[in-house]
């Protein structure tokens, strides 16, 4: 076989490991062993690189990013932070109809803002309005598919541990990515609550009623998220005007919410302790991910295969609209078997050269974080698209008395509401590259 068959046949038998329950960065590392063992006819490649490729992954500075936005969204949920964002939005909306699931979906990008997760946005804020959206009488799925939608404000309002790691892999500047992702992230969070209204007209039994609150007590609730908001100008602003770099700001948020969650009292030793495991077991996990999509990208990057790929796709003349239609519902199919990250690790390095080289009338940065930024609403769409959708089982462990069915059913509304933004956000790439054109 040429090293070009070689490439292509790891795709099958990568997918494979994946269906055999073999944890995903273990499968890239091991295909990507093998393939090099294969490629070069023998092991003195093959180790090398792992020594190389251990040292080159690691070593970068930016990677420092991931683990300090991991502990900022520790420390904000024992500031308490979480349970402030939802009964400020909940003082404001929770009289209307379906108004505590839209104050929930209100208080997921509020916490997303400070935390950079979607499975953690989606755990804590769960463990806050869960309770809040069953006392009010709205039904266990359509809760549930609310809390789930809303978790994916995690990874695209901007701070993003995704869009870093899109950053690093497209050697992209950071803070221009977080900067696109602010109009996609707020439609996201509109188009979520205009779903919950239209599911609560189609389905008025689903939601119950609250009686409004005095605006003296709305006022008060909302005075009580300051600290989420100087959090969010502190790190994001100061990244813009140039105060610190991203990862400093990652630090500086950090201890900002450390800080405000000793004050609180939510911070003591037991619960540091904790929030430095908890930090370190995630931070574990997505590092030997990418351990293992850099292994397995560099044997790709050694097969050619990305780079014949791009120039087959090219040469067949297709619409370079087209082509993109075919990526994102490849993405689309991918979401319902693979976690986010997962799928920004496998797939960018493949399907960015292909992009890199169409004509959609932008620059080649413009485009890299337009793409960005479309690729990344479609990987959240994954995360609530059965049958995996990770923020899907999140949620249900929090709820064992709602079938998973039930919750399916309800969140294929957000899904169409991703759809159509997704559509939005294509045809119009200048709405994700207006902030970034303006600041530049």
């Amino acid at each position: 076989m040429t090293s070009l068959e070689i490439g292509l046949t790891s795709f099958p038998v990568l997918l494979l490991l994946i269906f055999l329950r073999v944890p995903i960065g273990l499968a890239m590392f091991l295909v990507g062993l093998f393939g090099l063992y294969f490629v070069t006819d023998g092991w003195n490649m093959a180790l090398s690189r792992l020594k190389t490729e251990t040292y080159s992954t690691f070593s970068s500075y930016s990677l420092s990013i991931v683990p300090m936005f991991l502990l900022m969204g520790h420390f904000a949920t024992l500031g308490g932070m979480s349970t402030a964002l939802f009964k400020a939005a909940e003082s404001w909306l929770g009289h209307k109809r379906g108004g505590v699931a839209m104050a929930a979906v209100g208080a997921c990008a509020g916490f997303g803002s400070i935390c950079g997760s979607s499975l953690a946005t989606a755990a804590t804020m769960g463990q806050v309005a869960l309770p809040e959206l069953r006392r009010y009488g709205y039904s266990g799925g359509f809760s549930t598919a609310t809390l789930a939608a809303g978790g994916t404000l995690g990874i695209l309002i901007p701070p993003s541990v995704i869009l870093v790691i899109y950053a690093i892999l497209t050697e992209q500047n950071i803070a221009k990515l977080f900067l696109a992702a602010f109009i996609p992230g707020i439609l996201a969070a509109i188009g979520y609550i205009i779903t919950i209204s239209i599911y609560v007209r189609i389905h008025p039994d689903s939601a119950g009623t609250r009686e409004p609150i005095h605006y003296a007590e709305r006022f008060r609730a909302l005075a009580d998220v300051w600290p989420v908001l100087l959090v969010f100008l502190l790190v994001v602003g100061g990244i813009y005007l140039g105060w610190f770099t991203p990862t400093e700001g990652a630090a500086v948020g950090a201890a900002g919410t450390g800080l405000i969650a000793l004050v609180n009292r939510g911070l003591n030793f037991s619960t540091l302790i904790e929030s430095f495991l908890a930090t370190g077991r995630s931070t574990a996990m997505i590092f030997f991910i990418v351990l293992g999509a850099a292994f397995y990208n560099g044997f790709l990057a050694l097969t050619q295969v990305p780079q014949e790929l791009a120039q087959y796709v090219t040469s067949l003349g297709y619409s370079p609209w087209v082509v993109l239609a075919i990526i994102l519902s490849l993405y689309l199919v991918f979401g319902c078997v693979m976690d986010s990250l997962s799928m920004i690790l496998l797939t960018v390095p493949i399907f960015f050269p292909i992009i890199s080289q169409l004509d959609f009338g932008l620059t080649f940065e413009e485009t890299a974080i337009w793409f960005g930024i479309i690729v990344l609403i479609v990987v959240e769409v994954g995360l609530i698209t059965p049958p995996v959708g990770m923020n899907l089982f999140v949620i249900n462990s929090m709820d064992r008395t709602t079938p998973m069915v039930e919750t399916y059913k309800a969140v294929t509304y957000f899904v169409a509401s991703d759809i159509v933004r997704v559509i939005i956000l294509v045809a119009f790439p200048s709405i994700t590259l207006f902030l970034m054109r303006l600041l530049n």
